[in-house]
This record gives structure tokens, sequence and C-alpha cells, in this order.
């Protein structure tokens, strides 16, 4: 196609007089190359204002209401009014072209122009067949040197990322045997500072009361307190009973010293007291002074 391109504005440019090397650096210029099995090349829109390309193209129904008219009738042919004279002219044959005399030197410039244009064109195949050789060497020069420095570019990365990890490993190395440094010197001064120190800690826990017997420690926390309160209770109890028994007892006493304080009465005239008299007078007197001690009896119960 690129060819059958160049010959048309070619065969165009002979009959306006351009010189034929001006045209083939104008007008030959690398197309694109062809595409690679499989594909093909598809026309993209580049124009400044875009459209939508869609499979449906987009309808609308409109309606218009005209008047009624009457048919226009056909003009007629226009024909301008006939001027001037009528002249004739006779020219007989062989008077004005002799074609055998007048067709050589046409045909000797035709196939001059032919035999030129060929030359031009094989020519130019020529070397477009050479531009097509050396843009397929450059292509495949350059697309050795950009694999080439791609390699290149990968090696460097791997080795400076080998180096950057190898020298985190290193850094990591020496930070731990540091740490691993102090943790044993921390070590060895904490036993030598702990050596004495555990078992003074040990005995000032044992007398402080830390370390206890539980048998021992519930024995004093819940035996001996609720022991205590019942003894307490009792005690209290035992308490309030004797309280109780000597108010009693007081109030007996007072009773008696009461009784016994008074003046005794006046005794009768005359008749003198028979024994049978006298009997239930004492036992009377006897049981009011029993009275108060049968009442502390049966008070003195809890």
């Amino acid at each position: 196609p690129l060819a059958i391109e160049v010959k048309r504005p070619r065969r165009a440019s002979n009959s306006k007089h351009i010189p034929v090397r001006r045209l083939t650096l104008e007008q030959i210029r690398p197309g694109t190359p062809e595409p690679v099995a499989g594909r093909v090349h598809v026309h993209v829109q580049t124009e400044l204002y875009l459209e939508e390309i869609s499979d449906r193209i987009i309808e609308v129904d409109g309606e218009c209401q005209t008047d009624e008219f009457l048919d226009r009738p056909p003009t007629p042919l226009f024909i301008p009014a006939k001027s001037g004279k009528d002249v004739a002219t006779q020219i007989e044959t062989g008077e004005l072209f002799d074609f055998d005399i007048e067709v050589k030197p046409i045909l000797e410039v035709l196939v001059g122009k032919t035999v030129e244009q060929a030359l031009l064109e094989v020519m130019e195949e020529e070397e477009l067949s050479q531009l097509w050789s050396h843009q397929r060497a450059f292509a495949e020069l350059r697309s050795a040197e950009f694999a080439e420095l791609q390699r290149l570019e990968e090696q460097d990365r791997r080795i400076r990322e080998e180096k950057e990890r190898r020298r985190l490993e290193h850094l990591e190395k020496l930070r731990k045997q540091k740490e691993t440094a102090e943790k044993i010197a921390a070590r060895a001064f904490a036993q030598r500072y702990l050596a004495d120190l555990i078992p003074s800690v040990f005995n000032n826990l044992h007398d402080s009361g830390f370390f206890y017997d539980p048998i021992e420690r519930d024995i004093e926390t819940e035996f001996l307190p609720w022991l205590m309160s019942e003894v307490e209770e009792e005690l209290q109890k035992k308490v309030l009973g004797r309280i109780m028994l000597d108010s009693l007892i007081r109030t007996v006493v007072e009773k008696r010293l009461d009784e016994f304080s008074r003046p005794p009465p006046p005794a009768p005239p005359a008749e003198e007291p028979g024994e049978t008299d006298a009997a239930p007078k004492m036992s009377g007197e006897e049981g009011d002074a029993d009275q108060p001690v049968a009442e502390e009896e049966e008070t003195d119960q809890p």
C-alpha cells in the first residue's frame, strides 16, 4: 500500500513539473509496521470533540402539519435569444494534423518518462527495503541492549539487596551479641548481689510473719476469735446471773431488816395463849419468814 500511495502522488506531480527528489523527501515517510500475528490495527478517534459511537442510531419521532398547496407548473426551458450571424468553415483531411509525424515526439516523451518513472520506483523500492532492513537491525540491536540493560539493572538490584541484607544481619548479630553480653553481666552481678540478700530477706519475712503455718493461722484467725466470743458471752451470762442474785439477796435482806427493826406489838390481856394457839402463830411467822427465801430460790433460776 505504501508503494501505491507513493506512486500516485508522483504521477500527479509529473504533470505539474515538480522535482522527484523533493517529493521523495516530503512524502516518503516510515509508516506503521505490520501487526504481529493475531493482532490488527484499529483506528482511534483523535479529534478535539469526541462523539459517542453507538451501534444503534438514535431515532426521534417528529410530526408536522402543513397547509394544503397546489402543484406548481413546470418551469419552461430557457432559450436565449439568437444574436449574430452563423459562420461555417470547411477543413479538409490532413490540413491541420498528421498523426504519424505528430505522434513520434509525444511517444518518445511518454516512453522516456515511463522508463524514468519505473527506474525511480525501483530505486525507491530498493531504498525502502534497505531502510526497513536498517530499521529491523536497529530494533533488534535496541531490544538486545534493552534486555542487557535490564539484566544488569536486575543484577545490580540483587547485589544491593544482598549487601543490605548482609549489613542488617551483621548489625542484628552485633546487637544480639551486645544484648547477650549485657544479660550475662547483669546475671552475674545479680547473682553476686543476691547471694547474701536472699537469706536475709527470707529471715526478715519469716520474722515479720509472711511465712506461716496455715493450720496455726487458721486457728488464730478463725477458731480463737470464735472461742473468745463464746467465752465472753458465757461470762456475761454468769455476771448477769450474779448481779440478779445479788440484787435479790439485797432486797430480801432489806425486807428482813425492815421487819426486825419494827417495835413488837403489845401483848393481849388475861388469857394465856395455849399451845395450840401458839403453834399456829409460830408456824405463820415461820411461813412469813420462809416466804422470801422461797421467792429467792424461785427467782434464782436463769
